[in-house]
């Protein structure tokens, strides 16, 4: 790895781990509104702050490129997808603890890896199988019966977990065709309109200047940590990147802790250490994968 390279590697890392404690006081602050807003609502008003930021940033820069896209149903699944992923982890925060909620959030790369062997036909070595099962199991821990998510509210997180897997999959395809800040326009707009559609019936202007506040908060946070994301794994490979997604488990607690008084405890928080170390691990394995691969390409040539 020449030295251009190492830098690029310690910026993406550099941002990949405030674009988490981004994320995570997006979750925090979507779980404090959704108590006292409608949920349409309040992903409504994410998205359209978001789209808005997006366009006045990228438009002027890129003009008519940043429209152009070869993929145009692709871009609709996608923004499907996304919107998707939106509603069911904005219910799932409704009805289950912050820092659990991370921990199954979390679960979508390992949920990555399963699908790329099933759809894409991609060779998957034991170690990250094994880390897939134990992060499989790390989640059953969380949403055990007896727990504090019923039966069928686990539902939520787990198809939300599914869903942003297929969104990745698309992603990693697109991405051969598709510039990212393209992509990241649609998938913006999409959401915009798909929540237009489905908000009025629970619309209302009644709400404290805090509250206002809070709610142009999430669409500046939804707006830093997307793009913080996609300028992290245009510097560093996803699989360097991968075992510093799980920091947001740990800021997700704290802030649990802070402003909701909740506390991981017993099988809990054994399945959130469970998923983390799985996470870790595969994101590790992949790393050393890619190492010996451009090691091997090196001494060939």
């Amino acid at each position: 790895m020449n030295v251009r390279n190492a830098s690029t590697q310690w910026q993406g890392i550099a941002i990949i781990i405030p674009c988490m404690m981004c994320f995570a006081i997006l979750d925090t602050t979507n779980k404090f509104l959704i108590t006292t807003i409608p949920v349409m609502m309040v992903l409504f008003v994410r998205y359209l702050i978001q789209s808005c930021i997006i366009t006045l940033f990228l438009l002027p820069r890129r003009g008519r490129a940043l429209l152009r896209t070869q993929q145009p149903r692709q871009q609709w699944l996608r923004g499907g997808l996304m919107f998707m992923c939106s509603v069911l982890g904005f219910i799932s925060l409704k009805k289950m603890p912050l820092a659990e909620f991370a921990a199954i959030a979390m679960l979508a790369p390992l949920a990555v890896t399963f699908l790329a062997r099933f759809l894409l036909k991609e060779h998957v070595p034991a170690v990250r199988w094994a880390c897939v099962s134990g992060g499989m199991i790390g989640a059953l821990f969380i949403v055990r019966p007896g727990g504090s998510l019923s039966g069928l509210d686990a539902l939520y997180p787990v198809s939300m977990v599914i869903a942003y897997a297929a969104f990745q999959i698309l992603t990693s395809q697109m991405t051969r065709s598709e510039e990212p800040m393209t992509m990241h326009f649609y998938t913006s707009w999409i959401g915009t309109f798909g929540t237009s559609l489905i908000v009025f019936d629970s619309w209302t202007l009644d709400l404290t200047q805090n509250q206002w506040m809070l709610l142009a908060l999430v669409g500046l946070m939804g707006s830093i940590a997307h793009y913080m994301l996609i300028l992290a794994f245009a510097k560093t490979h996803a699989s360097q990147l991968t075992p510093f997604l799980y920091s947001q488990i740990a800021f997700s607690t704290f802030a649990g802790w802070l402003f909701f008084q909740q506390v991981p405890v017993g099988l809990a928080l054994l399945g959130m250490i469970l998923i983390a170390i799985c996470g870790v691990i595969a994101g590790i394995h992949m790393a050393y994968e890619q190492k010996i691969q451009a090691l091997s390409i090196a001494t060939s040539s």
